[in-house]
């Protein structure tokens, strides 16, 4: 499996997008921005993205989805996100957007997305937005904004619940194997051991 992160946009949004070695097909994780940057990549490794999906509807995971004219998942909670700026958060930037995707497919909870060898299952984690998913591919997941190195995501969004959000990190993340690599939607990579020991917010989880 190719793995490749490309930081883009103004909040430093990890983007990521993983590729079958033998077909070279490839899903895009959280286009939030740098269209142009991302499709580079793309042609210069002669990958064919089939879809996009967005671990949640926040305004720097989902900015440049509609620029690829692919198909885009997302949890069945947060697709309203994608064309209300009130609930992308755009509409607070001062520059709100809302996206004309022609199809969405609505995830659920425990749901497995295939594209030829790749496998990931959907874990949905509410807490940051109610439609929050984490992606877990092999031995390692991409956590969003749910858990970062030495940090969750933020609570004081509308929909959002800090209680909601430790209970999913709790119940859905750190029973995962300690090896388990995390991708977070900012900032470095980590393992669900190094956060279950180091991260001073699931002392008590």
């Amino acid at each position: 499996m190719l793995l490749k992160k490309i930081i883009v946009g103004d909040l430093e949004e990890n983007c990521y997008i993983i590729a079958d070695d033998n077909t070279s097909n490839a899903i895009i994780i959280d286009p939030g921005d740098d269209y142009e940057r991302i499709q580079k990549f793309l042609d210069q490794n002669k990958l064919n993205p089939r879809f996009i999906i967005n671990t949640h509807g926040h305004a720097d995971h989902i900015g440049a989805d509609d620029k690829f004219g692919l198909p885009v998942y997302i949890h069945k909670l947060d697709a309203q996100s994608l064309a209300d700026p009130s609930k992308n958060l755009s509409y607070f930037t001062g520059t709100p957007f809302s996206l004309s995707i022609l199809k969405v497919k609505n995830l659920e909870n425990g749901e497995v997305i295939k594209l030829d060898s790749l496998l990931l299952e959907v874990i949905h984690t509410p807490g940051h937005t109610p439609g929050g998913i984490c992606l877990k591919v092999d031995n390692l997941v991409f956590t969003g904004d749910t858990l970062f190195f030495g940090g969750v995501g933020r609570t004081d969004f509308p929909g959002a619940s800090e209680q909601q959000l430790i209970a999913s990190i709790r119940d859905r993340l750190l029973s995962l194997d300690d090896e388990t690599i995390i991708y977070p939607g900012h900032g470095p990579s980590s393992t669900i051991g190094n956060e279950k020991r180091r991260n001073p917010f699931l002392a008590n989880a």
